[in-house]
């Protein structure tokens, strides 16, 4: 191999030239895949054979089929060039993906149309390269092999029966078999290569031989042909005909030649849509279809339209047969398997199918996961790529019409008209296939010469012709018929394909402009150099998430909050990053470009947070690029020419592919011009960037660091097809193991780091950073970790969920070993509510009775949310792993779930997620049915624990109250079942005040959810009766959340801060006066951040005005302070009084009269206070205060009264001297602190306000 060959390999438009068929001196083999098959079958006591089993046997030889229907072993029969430095040829993986069925025969009676595919191999890098394969059948010669596949036929008739009549016989029947050319490149100009082969195969079948030996073309395309330069088109000969190609410029998408408008017509534009919104969110999507390049047009198409980003994850358009135990792979992956024909999909068993995107390509359907968001803006966007189709006669809907990927036989007509001056240029061939084109000048000489004109007519007239002039004419003729402009009908096709390809790409290109527009002001860069950024690049937030949704538009969030979880976008934020201080990836480079231009047309506010669709502006400028590129070629290559052959070797026979001589073939000119100039210029760019590397780093840690960039996050994209020894598969799997243990130590990690700052804000550090959508996300992604997990390694799939499959086989022994021996019950719990029993098998009951819940998914979701928010996931799957038979029964010893060290730390980080609490499970299924329990704790030391008065109940929560419930008479505890509450926030207590034991001292109220365990203390500590404390007989009692400290409950001690509870009577530590305006100033700002935060994230309001630090107990303090005396002949004195006194005295008529504003206030005051004291309920004095202060909170009016009950002359004589009341600049404060509630729609629980009419 010479130097300049693999040199000039970066520069070369083809890397390698293969020929796969049978192997004539091996003969028949059957293929490898099921000779793999039997060899497990007889080694399946080890574990590593073990591995390959799933869904294989099915695939491989099938004995009880026709030996032509069977598979067998193909080979690489040649390669050319023998390999490549920057492109090794790997033998076994070129073979697997040429013929990924083996090879297939067939006779005069069966359809031999030639097929197209192509496939690619992506690199551990990221990079790929891609393979063109035109399989075509060809006439078996070897007697061996004749007589080999009668032997079989024979042998099967024997064993079944079978009729004679369609059994392959040497002597009546003509035998084929598949043979493929296949032509590898770097870049994907499907297109081309297409064209290449089928003009290759027309030579070798046409009668007539080629205008210059096969080698001749295949030198050319291999050593000859460059790469087009970007922004520039290229045209170079196949055996007939030339061939054009075009390469985007640098502020151009990148390539991309697979046609777009097959994808959108096997699926139709909604389908699409949706498989691109799976691929987005990197969710498992498997495409089937029994045709190999309808699975690699819909698979590039997809991953083509995800610019600016890339997929990151494990990448096979078309899955071998060897490689089907792949499908088991935990993490996401895009994959195409073969269907057979007739197969039915149900009967397709696949390891998992939780997250999974089933697309079937030939009977135009998909199956989506469960939990799916749509993407911003579908319906106007399907509607503009909608347009887009139809403006190129193409039906947005698809449809299952027939395929495009056989290549007919027969050349058309078109075909058949060799272009006359290309041969002529071919066959008469004297200086490397360069003709300077005389004919051409002389016709152009004829035609511009007068006097030759005139001559030429005079011949006309008198009958005399000029034969060589009039062929000129007519051939120059012709070719400017053959298509518009010069061109023939298929590139005019070409074109138009093109052009389509591009405007779709654009409109989908133009929403991600729309939607990260702004994306750069919340990229975090806070790192000095690259290699301290490398270090700590696991650490650190690279993008500041929760600004970024906050500004944007609602209806996007559910998408984007899943999607920049990714890991595309979280490398598309790296490189974003590591552009500082490397040249920006090609793909940020253009986006950016496209970001800064849309600036320039359409200046968008960073604070503007529209939904309204913006249309694609670009499709215009996209095409025309496109259509000039290929209406004005660039670049020209070398012709196809005579080579140094050998005389006698490689001679034509119709219809049978020539033995090539590899001599010619091995290397390429040593005297090549672009491609010496080509590799010059990357040589000097090379050192240019190696320059640059030296400013940064040295060279050692250079190629380190930058190694670890560019893998950061990357899995394994594509097994390995060379090798598939139990000691690879076994790699393989561990990878997978270590893989899904980092994974879980990550989304742990964030979201305990975001629930805590989080709880960190509750307590009054820093600022929130996670919003309830976020936070929802993040459990989503940990529900599909788990359901990963528990698909790894499964011997036998049972239903969609793995998870909940291996929970029912649990639930089924654990309940038949209860049957047996009655489990011990916990002791009674000390506050009064009995202990609640905790295990999975009753948890898995709560979900099972759910009947919102259809599926088996769905439970499984179900179930570890509510295990997450009772804090008991860890425990949970711990007591499910304890069965170790069970496990050992379900799972394979390569599984997730049988490493045991890997177990025991997946369980230790699921286990530190209990240290913050989730309402995941309450928040999410707001529409079932729970059962709650209620118990009544009065303070028992006193005589009047119990009364004879008909107590009842109400409780209310963040999505509802549960109406009045009446209490049995003595009976203080009782359950009730109610739609969802949510969090509970408060409880009405009260009673009718019958029988003699009227009054009644309550010292809290205890309710539970039975389902969540969440158990709320709502404590009282008052009287409710008549003639005793205020008076009231009912209550409105604030909760707090209580946590439970079993010894269970390890792990469980850092918490939430508690909700604020009700206000108790006792207050006899006087506050000062500086803490009665800090508690003031407190409650107000506590109700403002109540209402910045997002609405489904504010909880209850009622705590906040009513609660503990509330602002009725603030003002409730101030109004206290200075009063002359608590207590007037024995009798307690409260606030309530003083309203109550100013009211009714004379001095309240005089304000009343006053002209100025204060008669307004005066009256309003009345009204509410009348208002309140009217009302049938009996509250009591210090509900009616609390009433009050929300009734005038709500209507904003408490700015206004306080000047009122300040300026009253009644003041004097129930306040002392140095009260705050009395006090101007205090009042006036504390007027300018309450307007700023004025801003905010205050609401009320209907628990306070209900009976009360204004």
């Amino acid at each position: 191999m010479s130097n300049i060959g693999s040199g000039s390999a970066p520069c070369r438009f083809a890397h390698y030239f293969v020929v796969c068929g049978i192997d004539n001196e091996t003969g028949l083999e059957p293929d490898a895949l099921a000779g793999l098959c039997r060899s497990i079958f007889h080694n399946v006591s080890n574990p590593l054979f073990s591995l390959i089993l799933i869904n294989v046997l099915s695939a491989g030889e099938n004995f009880d089929q026709s030996p032509l229907k069977r598979t067998f072993k193909s080979k690489v029969l040649a390669h050319y060039p023998e390999n490549i430095e920057c492109n090794p040829f790997d033998q076994d993986a070129v073979n697997m993906l040429c013929m990924p069925k083996g090879l297939s025969f067939r006779t005069q009676r069966d359809s031999r149309t030639p097929q197209f595919h192509s496939f690619l191999i992506t690199r551990e890098d990221g990079s790929r390269t891609y393979g063109f394969v035109h399989t075509f059948y060809e006439e078996v010669t070897s007697p061996q092999i004749c007589s080999a596949m009668q032997t079989l036929h024979q042998m099967h008739q024997a064993e079944h029966n079978a009729s004679a009549h369609n059994c392959y016989d040497s002597v009546r029947d003509t035998l084929y078999v598949s043979k493929a050319m296949c032509l590898i490149t770097p870049m994907p100009f499907m297109h081309a290569c297409k064209r290449f082969l089928s003009q290759v195969h027309r030579a070798v079948i046409s009668h007539q031989p080629p205008p210059l030996p096969l080698e001749s073309y295949i030198y050319n395309i291999l050593y000859e042909v460059p790469l087009p330069p970007p922004g520039r088109s290229l045209k170079f000969h196949g055996v007939y005909e030339p061939i054009l190609c075009q390469r985007p410029g640098v502020g151009e998408l990148p390539l991309a030649d697979f046609p777009l408008s097959e994808a959108f017509r096997l699926l139709g534009v909604e389908n699409l849509v949706q498989i691109f919104t799976c691929v987005l969110l990197e969710m498992q999507i498997l495409l089937y279809s029994q045709d190999y390049q309808r699975l690699m047009v819909v698979a590039e198409g997809i991953t083509t339209l995800l610019f600016p980003f890339q997929w990151q994850h494990v990448y096979v358009p078309i899955l071998p047969a060897s490689l089907l135990h792949f499908l088991d792979a935990p993490v996401p992956y895009l994959m195409g398997l073969q269907s057979k024909e007739g197969t039915d999909r149900s009967k397709l068993e696949l390891p998992q199918e939780a997250n999974l995107c089933f697309v079937d390509i030939d009977n135009h359907c998909i199956e989506l996961p469960e939990d799916f968001p749509h993407f911003p803006n579908k319906t106007e966007f399907i509607q503009e790529l909608s347009e887009v189709l139809l403006s190129f006669g193409l039906s947005p809907e698809g449809g299952n019409t027939s395929s495009e990927p056989a290549v007919s036989s027969q050349t058309s007509v078109l075909e058949k008209e060799l272009k006359s001056t290309s041969l002529s240029e071919l066959v008469d061939d004297r200086k490397n296939g360069n003709l300077g084109g005389e004919a051409l000048d002389v016709l152009e000489l004829l035609q511009g010469n007068p006097t030759l004109e005139r001559l030429q007519a005079l011949a006309k007239r008198t009958g005399v012709k000029v034969a060589r002039l009039e062929a000129l004419a007519v051939g120059q003729k012709a070719v400017g018929e053959e298509g518009v402009g010069g061109r023939s009908p298929a590139e005019e096709e070409e074109l138009r394909n093109a052009k389509l390809n591009v405007q779709l790409r654009e409109v989908f290109a133009a929403r991600f402009a729309t939607m990260f527009t702004d994306y750069e002001s919340f990229v975090i860069q806070n790192s000095p150099d690259l290699e301290s950024w490398l270090t700590n690049r696991e650490q650190m937030h690279n993008f500041d998430k929760a600004s970024f949704l906050s500004d944007q538009p609602e209806p996007y969030l559910p998408f984007l909050s899943h999607f920049i979880e990714t890991q595309m976008f979280a490398t598309f934020i790296d490189n974003k990053i590591m552009s500082q201080w490397e040249e920006k990836e090609p793909l940020l480079r253009v986006f950016d470009g496209r970001i800064e231009k849309a600036r320039l047309y359409n200046v968008r506010a960073p604070s503007l947070r529209s939904s309204v669709y913006q249309k694609c502006t670009f499709l215009k400028e996209s095409a025309q690029a496109i259509e000039q590129r290929l209406r004005k070629i660039d670049h020209t290559a070398i012709h196809p020419h005579l080579l140094n052959m050998k005389i006698g070797q490689g001679k034509y026979q119709q219809g049978f592919f020539p033995k090539l001589q590899a001599d010619v073939l091995a290397s390429g000119p040593t005297n090549n011009k672009w491609s010496n100039r080509t590799c010059s210029t990357q040589r000097r760019v090379d050192r240019h960037r190696q320059h640059n590397d030296h400013l940064v780093l040295d060279n050692d840690h250079k190629e380190k660091y930058m190694q670890e960039a560019r893998n950061l996050g990357k899995n394994l994209r594509q097994p390995k097809l060379s090798d598939l020894s139990p000691a690879v598969i076994a790699q393989t799997n561990w990878k997978f193991v270590e893989g899904l243990l980092k994974e879980c130590k990550m989304k742990t990690k964030r979201m305990l780091v975001e629930k805590m700052g989080r709880e960190a804000v509750e307590l009054g550090h820093g600022e929130v950073n996670i919003t309830g959508l976020e936070e929802n996300t993040l459990i989503a992604s940990l529900c599909d970790l788990l359901e990963r997990i528990w698909s790894h390694g499964l011997q036998v799939k049972q239903g969609k969920s793995a998870l909940w499959s291996h929970l029912l086989h649990y639930q089924t022994r654990e309940e038949k070993n209860e049957q047996l021996g009655q489990e011990k019950r916990k002791p009674e719990s000390s506050v009064g509510l009995p202990a609640l029993h905790v295990s999975v098998i009753q948890d898995m009951r709560h979900i099972q009775n759910m009947g919102e819940i259809k599926t088996d998914v769905g439970r499984a979701r179900a179930l570890i949310r509510l295990s997450l928010e009772k804090k008991l996931l860890s425990q949970h799957l711990k007591q499910l792993l304890s069965n170790q038979a069970l496990t050992k029964k379900l799972y394979k010893r390569y599984a997730f779930l049988r490493c045991e060290e890997e177990k025991e730390q997946f369980l230790f980080h699921l286990l530190s997620l209990n240290t913050v609490d989730y309402f995941c499970f309450t928040s999410v299924f707001t529409t079932i049915m729970i059962p709650y329990r209620a118990v009544i704790i009065p303070i028992k030391k006193l005589s009047n624990a119990m009364t004879t008065s008909n107590p009842w109940l109400c409780v209310s929560g963040e999505l509802g109250d549960s109406g009045i419930l009446q209490i049995t008479k003595n009976v203080l505890e009782m359950k009730f079942d109610r739609q969802n509450l949510g969090k509970l926030t408060t409880v009405q207590l009260g009673h009718d005040n019958s029988g003699l034991l009227a009054k009644w001292l309550v010292d809290c109220v205890m309710v539970r959810n039975e389902i969540t365990g969440h158990t709320y203390k709502f404590p009282c500590g008052r009287w409710l009766g008549k003639g005793v404390d205020d008076g009231s007989l009912e209550r409105v009692l604030i909760g707090e959340f209580v946590v439970p400290c079993n010894d269970e409950d390890g792990g469980r001690g850092s918490r939430t801060p508690p909700l604020q509870q009700s206000p108790s009577q006792i207050r006899r530590i006087k506050p000062t006066t500086v803490q009665i305006q800090e508690s003031i100033g407190e409650a107000v700002n506590n109700i403002i951040k109540h209402f910045h935060k997002p609405e489904k994230e504010r909880g209850s309001l009622t705590v906040l005005l009513c609660g503990e630090g509330g602002l009725v107990w603030a003002l409730e303090q101030f109004f206290h302070h200075g009063f002359r005396s608590a207590r007037i002949f024995q009798k307690n004195v409260f606030v309530w009084d003083f309203y109550a006194f100013m009211e009714n005295a004379d001095q309240i008529g005089d304000l009343q009269e006053t002209p100025e504003l204060l008669g307004l206030n005066c009256e309003s005051f009345c009204r509410y206070v009348n208002a309140i004291n009217n009302m049938p309920r009996n509250i009591g004095k210090d509900g009616k205060f609390q009433l009050l202060v929300c009734l005038g909170a709500r209507d904003r009016l408490l700015p206004q009264w306080l000047p009122l009950l300040a300026e009253c002359p009644v003041i004097t004589r129930m306040y002392e001297e140095n009260a705050l009341l009395r006090d101007k600049l205090t009042v006036s404060s504390l007027i300018a602190v309450l307007e700023t509630l004025h801003d905010f729609p205050i609401t009320l629980e209907s628990s306070l306000t209900k009976s009360v009419e204004l």
